[in-house]
């Protein structure tokens, strides 16, 4: 039954939102859920994610880890620049962790994230379409349709985890863009050579491709062009893989075989201030980024798990869940984090993404000097898998 009123209503069921749901529970914080699809019947995305050690160690507090089907070690990042000598490899030993991080299956983890969710006491109403929003200085206001009838509810602080669209009503939310004219082809491929927990990011000069550990095979993110696009992604399997091992090289030697493939295009796009008026901005609603190292997912579970701890922090004191105050203080924890996240895969594409012989070898030279400073990649390493704070 939903209720007139919560403390926090959530705007977009996907990990982050759920994760920010399951984050509140069982701390007297009233929260709804509001997502617009139900679960998928079958793999229907076959994105892989790179989920940081910090990541894996927030999944592992809302009980959500161990419901994971597969879950492959990130025990080695291979980091290399083609037509350039420099590499770095990264270890556990470098960031002083287990491991780096894990690789699932994006379907995967909504899954588990979604059966946790449905057998918990938290509101989560799948099939709510809002079609508006209102904020007022105590409150705010979600409009949503649900099974054909137009309902509304109030909340002490509003949470946008969706793609953005409704932080568009709001006139004190404005983004900035950037269109990186890249697509990213993803899939899973089997190569000659089989490996345990070695992750390659691959930098070229149409941009980075990454093969993540997935068992003994891998899981593809490969950055190409726009005018390339269509053609790779409508070639037969022998051909795509052809392509893949020309571009990649012969580390894994030949690649043998490649599952359903999709693509999609790469932009970075943030939130200038990510609170407003009784609402606060998470994950994609606050930032897309290149998938480059992998950040954007890890970035967007800590926007959520910060934000469930500032709440519980703020519930019972004077200025309470929704307030100025406490929306202040979330913006302010998450700046720099988010900011360095940006600016670090920015940097990353800006620099590599080139075919400049002069920049080419300084960037080889820059992966050298990186993997013969203990220090420094302890310090890139940590920041890659804990966020700024290291």
């Amino acid at each position: 039954m939903i209720s007139a009123h919560y403390d926090i209503v959530i705007i977009g069921g996907g990990p982050v939102g759920m994760a920010l749901s399951l984050a509140l529970q069982d701390t007297g914080i009233s929260s709804l859920l509001l997502e617009a699809r139900g679960l998928p019947e079958k793999d229907e995305d076959p994105r892989p994610l790179a989920l940081s050690y910090g990541s894996h160690l927030i999944l592992h507090r809302l009980g959500v880890w161990n419901g994971l089907a597969k879950k492959t070690p990130i025990t080695t990042i291979h980091i290399s620049n083609r037509g350039s000598l420099g590499q770095t490899i990264l270890t556990p030993q470098d960031a002083g962790v287990p491991t780096l991080g894990f690789v699932v299956n994006y379907h995967d983890l909504f899954r588990s994230m979604h059966q946790r969710l449905t057998t918990s006491t938290s509101g989560y109403i799948a099939g709510a379409i809002v079609t508006g929003l209102d904020t007022a200085e105590n409150s705010g206001t979600v409009y949503f349709n649900y099974q054909n009838e137009e309902q509304k509810v109030t909340a002490k602080l509003i949470v946008l985890a969706d793609g953005g669209k409704l932080a568009q009503q709001l006139p004190d939310v404005a983004y900035q863009s950037h269109d990186y004219h890249q697509f990213a082809v993803v899939g899973n491929v089997k190569a000659e050579k089989k490996q345990s927990g070695v992750a390659y990011e691959r930098f070229t000069a149409d941009g980075p491709v990454a093969l993540l550990p997935n068992e003994e095979d891998f899981a593809l993110v490969w950055t190409v062009s726009p005018e390339a696009v269509h053609e790779i992604t409508a070639l037969n399997e022998a051909e795509f893989l052809l392509r893949l091992h020309r571009h990649f090289g012969d580390r894994l030697g030949k690649f043998m075989h490649a599952g359903k493939r999709s693509a999609f295009p790469l932009t970075l796009k943030y939130a200038m201030n990510v609170t407003a008026q009784r609402v606060a901005l998470i994950g994609n609603a606050a930032q897309t980024l290149h998938p480059v190292a992998g950040q954007g997912f890890n970035l967007g579970l800590r926007d959520a798990y910060e934000l469930a701890q500032e709440a519980i922090a703020t519930q019972n004191t004077l200025r309470g869940i929704g307030a100025p105050a406490m929306l202040s203080n979330y913006r302010q924890k998450r700046q720099i984090d988010s900011g360095g996240g940006r600016l670090f895969t920015d940097s990353l594409i800006k620099l590599f993404s080139n075919d400049n012989p002069l920049l080419k070898h300084a960037c080889g030279i820059g992966l050298i000097t990186l993997n013969c400073t203990p220090p420094l990649k302890r310090f890139v390493a940590r920041r890659m898998i804990f966020g700024a704070r290291g």
